[in-house]
């Protein structure tokens, strides 16, 4: 167990490899009840959220659709990235605990003559269920109709059963679902789970999980010093309608501009086949200049080496400075592996 923003979180429970394969070949649970949950309602819930984030909730057309965003400042830095979905009462935004009192306070201030309330939800919990078995083993614990409106839900869709929020979201790049429940039901479910044959996973499987994922860990990928541009979270970022000037945007529209000129990073994918391990924080020498690794680890499902990191854009010759020397890497995509499958060429 280890000091997590102020929780106490489990590294693993037992052995990590066993975790991140259980994951990729049947079922895991995940405790996440350490992120912060902000109902947000009221008359001007959608317009506010409009000019909050850089995606636009407009587009969540149905009840229980959810979409990924930047939380930006006025810079362009990423204050947080967060799920938001559309909910019978107006939002629920699901963001980072370790930017909890920041977010909150952004939000805010953001909030200014907006009509709505922002409400902390400290009285629910959070269970995700990942993995090719995961939606089988939670259906089992459902009632008949229950089951079948969480196998109809499509990818970043929900659905409200009673005091339950169940979603096709999630953090691993393999199906599953996120559970949202009052506390006094997680224990409940988590006994549950276990005796189906879904396997507790701690945050050491957790992170090689979404790096293979090619996922951002915020702090790491993205903070409020880097731009979207630079964290590969432009696919996040709704360009249309012109007219929606949501904080940033002018900031970031510069940086796509710089990037298109060859002035800005990128966050690529990087591979090493051979023996050793890249690791976050080393040094990486392209031939327009120099990146850093920001999230590197050992592969347990390709059995090498994988990282993202902050490069030149337009880069294609990349080496990292490992123990005093240079180790020629390959550049790819960053996204590794889906669904258990290995996704670059």
């Amino acid at each position: 167990m280890v000091d997590f923003a102020g929780w106490s979180m489990p590294i693993h429970y037992g052995s990590q490899l066993e975790e991140h394969k259980q994951v990729r070949c049947e079922a895991g649970v995940f405790d996440v009840s350490h992120m912060t949950i902000v109902d947000v309602e009221g008359a001007d819930a959608e317009p506010y959220l409009r000019s909050l984030l850089a995606n636009d909730v407009a587009r969540l057309d149905v009840l229980g659709r959810a979409l990924y965003s930047g939380m930006l400042n006025e810079n362009g830095g990423v204050i947080d990235d967060l799920i938001v979905y559309r909910m019978a009462f107006g939002f629920r935004v699901v963001s980072n605990c370790a930017t909890r009192e920041k977010d909150l306070a952004w939000m805010r201030s953001i909030a200014g003559s907006f009509i709505l309330e922002i409400n902390e939800r400290p009285d629910l919990s959070i269970l995700a269920v990942h993995g090719p078995a995961s939606i089988d083993r939670v259906c089992k614990l459902l009632d008949s109709d229950s089951a079948e409106a969480v196998r109809n839900l499509g990818n970043f869709r929900g659905q409200m059963l009673d005091q339950w929020f169940i979603a096709r979201t999630g953090y691993t790049g393999e199906k599953g679902l996120e559970i949202i429940l009052p506390d006094k039901d997680v224990a409940g479910l988590w006994d549950q789970l276990l005796s189906h044959g879904v396997n507790p996973i701690g945050l050491g499987a957790r992170d090689t999980l979404r790096l293979e994922a090619g996922m951002n860990l915020y702090g790491h990928d993205m903070d409020e010093s880097i731009s979207p541009i630079a964290a590969n979270m432009a696919f996040s970022i709704a360009w249309d309608p012109l007219e929606r000037d949501f904080v940033g945007r002018k900031a970031i529209t510069a940086h796509l501009e710089q990037q298109r000129q060859g002035h800005f990073p990128e966050l690529a994918g990087l591979v090493l086949e051979q023996r050793g391990v890249l690791r976050e924080g080393q040094r990486v020498i392209t031939e327009n200049g120099d990146g850093i690794i920001t999230s590197g680890s050992f592969s347990p499902t390709l059995k090498h080496s994988i990282a993202l990191a902050r490069i030149p854009v337009n880069s294609e010759n990349c080496q990292v400075e490992m123990r005093g020397k240079l180790v020629a890497v390959r550049k790819v995509r960053p996204n590794f592996v889906r669904f258990g499958k290995k996704v670059f060429e």
